[in-house]
């Protein structure tokens, strides 16, 4: 009995592993050589799929529009005194006289560009340190607007019948 538990502790910690990892070798090796012969040939319609998908933008459309209406500037543009520097409430470094920096018009903090830009970018509306609204307040409805039709515009191709439809490519 005590012999069993020997050989199945021994089998389970080394030889499995020692083989899982030889087997994934193996089928690298077998990709990284099988691939370009495949390319040569002009057969690489065989192993690709024939649902092609869309490439999301990068960053959401409310991002871009905030982006545009928050204009960057630079820090020694907000005309502060030496002494009354501050720092970025987002990565906590010191504003620099050539940072370039955005401020939010609602709430007059102010982030760097990059910053807040990453902020926005993970689809974020609102100030990071207060929760107020990115978006200035004279200019809600005006990007309300924009955001609902660029929206509209870039769903559309997912819309039944479009070439994009995952359902068109099995009928």
């Amino acid at each position: 009995m005590e012999f069993l538990l020997v050989y199945n502790n021994y089998y389970t910690k080394e030889i499995l592993p020692n083989l899982f990892l030889k087997i994934i070798s193996f089928l690298t090796l077998l990709k990284t050589s099988f691939l370009p012969i495949i390319n040569l040939l002009g057969l690489t319609h065989l192993i690709e799929s024939e649902i092609h998908w869309p490439v999301p933008n990068s960053k959401p459309i409310s991002a871009a529009l905030i982006q545009q209406m928050l204009p960057a500037i630079k820090y020694r543009d907000l005309g502060l005194k030496p002494d009354q520097t501050e720092n970025c409430a987002i990565c906590l470094h010191k504003f620099k006289t050539r940072d370039e920096i955005r401020k939010l018009q609602n709430c007059k903090h102010i982030f760097h560009r990059m910053c807040v830009d990453r902020w926005m970018e993970q689809d974020q509306r609102s100030c990071p340190l207060c929760r107020t609204s990115l978006v200035p307040n004279y200019l809600l409805n005006v990007f309300n607007k924009r955001l609902l039709e660029d929206e509209e515009a870039s769903s559309s191709f997912l819309e039944f019948g479009s070439e994009f439809c995952v359902i068109n490519t099995f009928l």
